[in-house]
């Protein structure tokens, strides 16, 4: 009979450490730091330089503009997606160009700045680099084809490269510069690759909630 009165004992101890034990877990979990998830949004407008044919410097800029998102999840790292069009009129005599693209991909996202002390103060610099893989399609134009000309035509698109917002409250801001690389495959009657630099200037929203870890 001890012997039971003795071992219920040392389980309702186990017990009762185990829930305190549990309880104590519990409250540590709840105090843990919570982490950020970010999301930004900016509006821009664009210059796109590019050529007739790599080599043979028909050099001419397609002006329009874009949109794109991203979602920063962990350290800077997340993702982004961008729309762009652009448009360029007489590149030869009666020839326009026309092209959207849509392109996705990795984003880092570093915050530079974050202003003063004052509690107040809630301006910020942010930079950001990225690479995006998607697709363009031109359209209203004359590329050539074994058949002979089209008005439209596709390809793959790499874009690469970065930018720089400046948030002047906590959500509203302005994207001081964004620089890009942007290689696609539309057909051109040499090497079928086109190799254009971009430049974007806009305005920025950003968006934060938090989570827990």
């Amino acid at each position: 009979m001890k012997i039971r009165r003795s071992i219920r004992g040392s389980l309702f101890l186990m017990g009762a450490c185990l829930l305190t034990g549990m309880g104590a877990w519990a409250q540590a979990s709840s105090a843990v730091q919570q982490s950020q998830v970010s999301t930004d949004l900016a509006v821009t407008y664009s210059l796109e330089r590019s050529e007739l044919a790599p080599g043979d410097c028909g050099c001419f800029w397609l002006q329009g503009g874009g949109v794109d998102a991203a979602v920063t999840f962990w350290k800077g790292l997340g993702v982004a997606a961008s729309f762009t069009g652009g448009h360029a009129a007489n590149i030869a005599p009666g020839v326009d160009v026309n092209k959207i693209a849509f392109a996705a991909g990795p984003r880092f996202t570093y915050n530079a700045w974050t202003g003063h002390a004052a509690a107040t103060d809630q301006r910020r610099l942010q930079i950001f680099g990225q690479g995006l893989f998607g697709g363009v399609h031109g359209f209203d134009g004359l590329y050539p084809v074994t058949s002979g000309v089209t008005s439209s035509a596709g390809s793959l698109a790499i874009e690469a490269g970065g930018g720089v917002n400046l948030f002047l409250t906590k959500n509203l801001g302005v994207r001081l510069l964004e620089a890009e690389y942007v290689r696609t495959e539309l057909p051109n009657n040499a090497s079928n690759t086109q190799n254009d630099m971009r430049l974007s200037f806009g305005f920025a929203y950003h968006l934060s909630a938090r989570r827990r870890r």
